[in-house]
């Protein structure tokens, strides 16, 4: 802000040769259009962004804009009256230069002082113009003040560099540093008029680098939040999903520049908007409670809030407000608490300690308000410059993570409900069958036996002729026989449970060759390790259906069985050469999943922990069955074992 004519004694001036003074006209036009351009800007990014502190520089510019009328009304009527206020606009467009750094930086309260600041150029610029004589003494004052008040402005935003690492906020502490050095030339080289009209050039220079700095301080922050949002959704969507997704959410904001803490707030779930969010918060609540040990002070919570509004609790902290967790909020927590369940909008408070403000974001899906993200931290808000509806973005996400992972525990919980019933369903059914199994041996197999040996004891009494009747019959009863043995191994293998796993496989493989006349083969070693107590059934059945797939589909003409034993476990492959699994259009097997045959072979292998994998080869297909390994208790094997 140049000084164009400064008083050199009571009622004489520098007076200005008609060509210098075309020249200063044009110059201060010049700067006024610039400066009613940054005035504009800054108006725009007030009502785009509506932060107060872009309102402040469009005042700013405003009043320098004032300020170069009055320089243009004193260069052309000559009145003392115009420069007078010229110095007064000069000084105010200084004070509310550094109020708007100020603001930018935290939230200010109005204090008696500040009024006294705003009076020194009025009051100064009286006595300089109509008291003083000597120009030294009348423009010292007014210099140091104008070169002070700029320089804080440039210390403000280095302020905010060193805690947000800003570019724009650096280029803007560079140019009032910069600009306010400047002004301290002006007593010397204004008073050699010197300095027209190159004072102006310099003037719209910093004009110009501070409109840029502003520019570049709005595209860090946008950047910075775009950025923090697409990290945000990469850390949701790459989460473990048995792992808490409050760990990414909280851990997340604290990579952003002045955030020290985050802390997830959740409202009672009587006071959620309405049923499906108090369903959300159920979930998420009851996850988090299983989640914390047995002692923790949840069983009979109590609301930390008086306001039904904001009655809730603090379930996860991170960074400095690690502490927090179940904790009552402060005064300044629950201010902004209350502020951002009144608005639906994010609040920022001014707080006190080791954390200056207190950021409280809606956290919810839609129109449905489950929570809130609570920041902590040294700048007024986690993005400085950035729009509110960035801001509501981030705590969508949190919200929408929040639901996604009670839906997840549900699902969870579910499907190992849904695994249990069907291991149980599994057990029942072979317990069914192992009844079925010992009726037909113990009583029907008895009873065609009984008629077997009755009907034996009838040959010497029959007459001559009938005894190929009678043989008939006794054929007829060893089929019935025959037939009742077949079904009581398939309903409950008897090697299964006389000699183990391995000659049960082997022989199940034998009968299938006699049975289909489908050539097969046999590999395995000669002991297998240490399995599930229901991985022999599972493996021997798994393997009867892959078999019998084979007779049924496959058209094949040789089976493969190899069972291979690693440090994982066993592996069950059995490969033919038949026309393989049918392909659908994408490639993939079809319609794999929705095989009764193949659903059951799943469903008991992954009782027992193992897996299912079928395939196609370049001839025929293979299904491979694995049964993890099972630590053994040596201590309780030792106790069992019998004393030679």
């Amino acid at each position: 802000m140049s000084l164009p004519l400064l008083v050199l004694a009571q009622g004489d001036m520098i007076q200005s040769p008609p060509p210098l003074l075309a020249t200063e006209l044009a110059a201060t036009l010049l700067q006024g259009a610039i400066t009613t351009g940054l005035a504009a800007l800054c108006a725009h990014l007030y009502v785009r962004y509506r932060r107060p502190w872009f309102g402040w520089f469009a005042v700013a510019w405003s009043v320098y804009v004032a300020r170069l009328l009055c320089i243009l009304s004193f260069l052309l009527t000559g009145e003392r009256v115009w420069l007078y206020w010229h110095q007064v606009t000069t000084g105010w467009t200084a004070l509310v230069l550094l109020w708007s750094a100020i603001v930018f930086l935290r939230q200010p309260k109005a204090r008696p002082a500040y009024l006294a600041l705003a009076l020194f150029p009025a009051l100064w610029s009286y006595v300089a113009i109509y008291e003083l004589d000597h120009f030294l003494w009348a423009a010292l004052p007014a210099v140091l003040f104008l070169s002070g008040a700029t320089l804080w402005t440039g210390w403000v935003f280095w302020r905010h560099h060193r805690i947000a690492s800003s570019t724009g906020a650096r280029l803007l502490a560079i140019s009032f540093f910069l600009w306010g050095l400047h002004h301290l030339d002006y007593p010397f080289l204004r008073a050699q008029g010197a300095w027209t009209p190159w004072g102006y050039y310099l003037d719209i220079s910093f004009e110009l680098l501070v409109g840029f700095g502003l520019v570049l301080l709005v595209l860090d922050d946008l950047g910075r939040g775009v950025r923090a949002l697409s990290a945000l959704s990469g850390d949701l969507q790459r989460r473990d999903r048995t792992t808490d997704p409050l760990d990414a959410l909280l851990s997340r904001p604290l990579a952003l520049p002045g955030v020290r803490g985050t802390a997830m707030y959740l409202f009672d779930a009587d006071g959620a908007d309405d049923a499906a969010a108090a369903d959300v918060l159920d979930g998420v609540l009851t996850a988090w409670r299983e989640d914390e040990p047995a002692d923790a002070s949840l069983a009979d919570p109590t609301p930390v809030a008086s306001a039904p509004a904001t009655r809730g609790r603090f379930v996860r902290g991170a960074g400095s407000c690690a502490s927090w967790d179940n904790a009552r909020p402060d005064k300044a927590v629950l201010d902004a608490l209350t502020r951002m369940r009144i608005s639906r909008r994010p609040q920022v408070v001014a707080a006190e300690g080791r954390q200056p403000f207190i950021a409280a974001l809606p956290v919810g899906t839609g129109t449905r308000l489950v929570g809130a993200l609570v920041m902590a931290g040294d700048v007024r808000n986690p993005f400085t410059a950035l729009d509110d509806d960035f801001l509501l973005t981030l705590g969508q996400q949190v919200g929408a993570a929040l639901e996604q992972s009670a839906l997840d525990r549900q699902l969870a919980t579910r499907t190992k409900a849904l695994e249990q019933l069907s291991a149980r369903m599994v057990r029942q059914h072979e317990d069914e069958r192992r009844r079925l199994s010992r009726e037909l041996h113990d009583e029907t197999a008895q009873v065609f036996s009984a008629v077997k040996m009755q009907l034996e004891a009838l040959r010497p009494l029959l007459a001559d002729g009938a005894s190929p009747r009678l043989d008939r019959l006794l054929s007829l009863v060893d089929t019935g026989i025959a037939s009742i043995r077949q079904v009581t191994s398939d309903l409950r293998p008897s090697l299964l449970d006389d000699l183990g796993l391995r000659p049960a496989l082997h022989s199940l493989v034998t009968d299938f060759t006699e049975r289909s006349g489908i050539r097969a083969t046999f590999d395995a070693p000669a002991g297998f390790p240490p399995l599930h107590p229901d991985a022999d059934l599972a493996l021997f059945r798994a393997l009867q259906e892959a078999l019998s797939n084979v007779v049924r589909h496959a058209q094949a003409s040789q089976v493969d069985v190899l069972v291979t034993v690693d440090g994982q476990g066993l592996v069950l492959w059995v490969r033919d050469d038949g026309k393989g699994f049918p392909i659908g259009r994408n490639g993939r097997i079809r319609d794999a999943e929705h095989r009764m045959g193949l659903t059951g072979m799943r469903e008991r292998i992954f009782a027992i922990g193992g897996d299912v994998v079928i395939a196609n080869r370049s001839k025929g297909a293979e299904v491979r069955i694995s049964a993890p390994r099972v630590a053994v208790d040596l201590s309780t094997t030792l106790s069992t074992t019998p004393t030679p």
